[in-house]
């Protein structure tokens, strides 16, 4: 039995769209097709809760779809969180990362995407959350970002992999990634592989 019924519900229920080549899923913590359900968000953010490491100064999240998510996580640890955003500040230490995604080459949408980081300085000890995993590309440009400035990440929580994003950051960074679950889409559907 999963500890994460709606989730698995909402995954079950989840609509498919194509983008280009790339099958596209509207992933059920984005608010479009259904609105996002609060006790959703409560369930996935109370198990982000218990599996992560929480002996940290700062949740990094990624623009645009890891925010709610976070910012509920913070409100349940007191951790204070840091957007990557893909708006330049030109604040004093902001790190820009470039971003390579697959995927986005796949829907036609370039090569790549820059990213901004701020508020975090050598020796922060930090989670990174994210919503949705595929290519490992842009937690790895985030990571890249943050080793440059001489962050400690602590744990890297996805709620969903699509991919072999996970093996990907461990084989390059040598950090594991928790997922709470994954999935594969297939025949027009997602098809759930796994579930916490």
């Amino acid at each position: 039995m999963t500890r994460l019924p709606l989730l698995k519900e909402a995954l079950e229920k989840a609509i498919v769209v194509k983008m280009g080549k790339y099958e596209y899923f509207v992933n059920p913590t984005q608010g479009v097709a259904p609105p996002l359900k609060p006790n959703l968000l409560r369930e996935i953010a109370s198990r982000i809760v218990d599996i992560a490491d929480f002996d940290v100064d700062r949740i990094v999240t990624i623009e645009a779809m890891g925010i709610h998510v976070s910012a509920l996580v913070s409100t349940m640890t007191n951790v204070p969180i840091t957007i990557v955003r893909k708006k330049k500040f030109n604040l004093p230490g902001e790190v820009e990362v470039l971003v390579k995604r697959s995927y986005r080459k796949i829907a036609g949408k370039g090569k790549g995407q820059k990213f901004y980081i701020n508020s975090v300085k050598k020796g922060d000890r930090v989670i990174v959350i994210d919503d949705v995993m595929s290519t490992g590309g842009t937690v790895l440009g985030v990571l890249q970002g943050l080793k440059k400035v001489g962050v400690i990440v602590k744990d890297v929580i996805i709620v969903m992999n699509r991919g072999k994003g996970p093996e990907r950051v461990k084989k390059e960074t040598g950090l594991d990634v928790k997922t709470l679950a994954d999935i594969e889409i297939k025949d027009g559907k997602v098809h759930i592989l796994r579930i916490d």
